[in-house]
């Protein structure tokens, strides 16, 4: 939309200085000023004006109708606020070069008039909304605008408008990867090919009688209205069945875009009804709020990456649901057995301690510091999810979304209270599992460096001793900021995992591996069968501990390549550097210093846990559509939960909401596997 420069005139002075004589110019600027000094004054002031002066209100009139005469508006119904394109990155590009570089449109339509006259569509149409209802009707019967839904031109454009959505609508809903989201439709009747037939139906009336009118107890119009019904129904059943089936952005984005294409012929549709005299405003009104409207989200990029990434990050989020419910103990018995599982993965961590520093003596370039360290991360993260260890801060992200799942599906104020007490169980897991890892890294750190100096005869951590306790000084590093790096990655590998989960089950790669003909002769139809199974379970786990091990090995030579300084501090690493440094000073340091880093060890982990928590739990939150208002309220009740039962946070103490917890938690993990 070009920029323009609006004088403050008053509207009387604007209507003085055009419509003193009849205007027979087609120039957009005299509207442009009118209305934007209507919104500096009062409409029903602006009326009494039009009344008081005949000459002028005749002239407007003529002017008004002479630059609306028989433009096309199809193109506001038909492209505006609706997905241009069958992929995200292909439409979020478009909308971002239509902001800077808006695209040259045709001179002679509505859709060219809008841009150049409303200065700020969004807030010109909340002028219009905002206005008495009074004074509104007065301005359409004064514009002589009141019945113009009735006008042969605008029920052709309509009409024309709504085929051209039918046409559409069709042709996205036939597409193979669309229909087989929502196989219940295999033995009816298409819904779409029938609200097409009925369409075709109304064309016959409308070209048979030019003054055919719609009511709303027309068999054509309650037949219509049943086909779109049924047609919303198979994009619902259709995003529903995305948790079964899995989903590509481009199918996503087919039915973002049939779900708006059905919903603006729902909203065309209506505005053919005329049931009694006042209707002819009504739907007059609401044609020319509906075009404002749609012009004014015709670029927004925020309704596009919410209403495009809220599925996606429902199936994302869903996998690490799953995955989420083996995290959150509610017994002695699985309290303990997180103990040991994240002290197995602490023996993997002290070794990878010693492992990382002695990578980093090897005199090679900053990329291959970076291979080797990502490797020694990536290998040693993938053997603790093989092994079925724990590493304490991989848990946030997949616990976040059980949480919210547990919140979206409770139906009462006591959902509230259970709410709390799984988050005191998971709280729990969490503070027993960094035990288990800090308890076991620290020592086997020790074993290790000590054994390789029996064997070698030399300190190995000496060199690197006083890095390693420097990098544990809030005061003097970036210790914090460097353990929040490592949470946004944590929360990114837990991203990757349910991507990758959801792809999976998509494009069927596990069933692809059973039936795959050259595995099935070379090693046989039981190898195969298992392979597919192997890699249903372990796959997406495989590769996100890979990426995450990338992530972290390579931030810190990334970060000295572009001269900044970035790496990461994870709570079971620190713990592990913690005991090379005391190692390679041979535990002589000053008592400040040792409590100092024994601190900021376990302030780390609370922020590894905090970033990757928070960015998981507001990923789940809003792929669940759970409201933000309800999050004030929810921690409200789980700070008051813990004044009330401050040791249920780090001890499993018996509750009778044990058996409540414990059932949710079952049943979510009871419909994963159903799925």
């Amino acid at each position: 939309m070009a920029i323009r420069l609006i004088k403050k005139d008053s509207f009387s002075t604007i209507l003085k200085n055009y419509f003193s004589e009849r205007n027979e110019t087609l120039s957009l600027q005299p509207l442009s000023e009118i209305i934007t000094s209507l919104k500096r004054e009062d409409l029903g002031v602006f009326t009494a004006y039009l009344k008081d002066n005949e000459k002028i209100k005749e002239n407007l009139l003529f002017y008004i109708h002479h630059i609306f005469q028989d433009k096309p508006f199809n193109l506001s119904l038909t492209e505006a606020d609706i997905l241009s394109e069958n992929a995200f990155y292909p439409e979020f590009k478009k909308r971002i070069l239509n902001k800077i570089l808006p695209p040259i449109e045709n001179e002679n339509t509505i859709w060219y008039l809008v841009d150049n006259v409303l200065v700020t569509p969004r807030k010109d149409l909340q002028f219009f909304q905002n206005s008495p209802e009074d004074k509104m009707d007065e301005l359409f019967r004064l514009l002589r605008i009141d019945k113009f839904i009735n006008n042969q031109h605008v029920k052709n454009e309509l009409l024309f408008s709504l085929n051209i959505l039918a046409w559409r609508v069709i042709g996205n809903a036939l597409d193979v990867e669309v229909m087989k989201m929502a196989p219940e439709y295999r033995n009816f009747d298409n819904p779409f090919l029938a609200l097409q037939n009925e369409l075709d139906v109304l064309n016959a009336e409308f070209k048979a009688n030019p003054d055919f009118q719609l009511s709303s107890t027309d068999d054509i119009y309650k037949q219509t209205k049943i086909y779109l019904d049924q047609c919303l129904e198979f994009v619902n059943i259709a995003f529903k069945n995305s948790s079964k089936y899995g989903i590509s952005s481009k199918t996503n984005q087919s039915l973002l875009k049939i779900r708006q294409q059905l919903t603006r012929m729902s909203d065309i549709i209506k505005l053919f009804l005329i049931n009694d005299e006042q209707d002819y405003l009504i739907n007059s009104k609401q044609l020319f709020f509906n075009i404002l409207k749609y012009k004014s989200h015709k670029n927004n990029l925020r309704d596009l990456i919410s209403d495009s990434t809220r599925l996606k990050s429902h199936l994302i989020t869903n996998h690490t649901a799953e995955t989420g419910t083996h995290y959150i103990t509610s017994t002695f018995k699985s309290y303990m057995k997180m103990f040991w599982k994240a002290s197995g993965g602490g023996v993997i961590v002290g070794a990878l301690c010693v492992l990382k520093m002695l990578y980093s003596y090897v005199p090679a370039s900053d990329f291959a510091h970076a291979f080797l360290f990502s490797m020694n991360y990536a290998m040693g993260f993938i053997m603790i999810y093989l092994m079925r260890f724990s590493l304490a801060t991989k848990q946030p992200a997949m616990t976040a979304a059980t949480m919210a799942k547990v919140l979206s599906e409770g139906n009462s104020r006591n959902t509230y209270i259970e709410f709390a007490h799984v988050v005191s169980q998971l709280f729990r897991s969490q503070f027993i599992a960094f035990v288990g890892n800090v308890l076991l890294s620290f020592p086997v750190s020790l074993l290790i460096i000590y054994g390789l100096e029996v064997l070698f005869k030399q300190n190995f951590a000496f060199e690197k001793s006083g890095k390693l306790l420097y990098d544990l000084d809030p005061f003097h590093s970036k210790a914090i900021l460097h353990a929040c790096i490592a949470g946004v990655f944590l929360f990114i590998s837990g991203v990757i995992s349910g991507n990758l989960s959801n792809s999976s089950v998509f494009y069927q790669i596990p069933k692809r591996i059973a039936k795959n003909p050259f595995i099935n002769y070379f090693f046989g139809q039981s190898f195969a069968k298992q392979l597919s199974v192997y890699y249903s379970k372990n796959w997406a786990g495989i590769i996100s501990n890979f990426w995450f091990g990338v992530f972290l090995g390579a931030t810190a030579p990334v970060g000295l390549f572009l001269g900044l300084d970035l790496d990461i501090r994870h709570i079971t690493f620190a713990a592990g550097n913690f005991a090379l440094g005391l190692y390679g000073k041979d535990f002589v340091i000053s008592s400040s210093a040792f409590w100092i880093a024994f601190v900021t060890v376990f302030i780390i982990g609370f922020f590894n846990f905090a970033v990757s928590f928070g960015l998981s739990m507001l990923l789940a939150f809003r792929s669940r559509k759970v409201e933000m208002s309800e999050v004030k309220e929810i921690f409200r009740e789980i700070f008051s939960y813990f004044l009330r039962n401050p040791f249920r946070f780090f001890f499993p103490l018996r509750s009778r909401l044990d058996e409540k917890s414990k059932k949710m938690i079952q049943d979510i993990s009871t419909k994963s596997e159903d799925h």
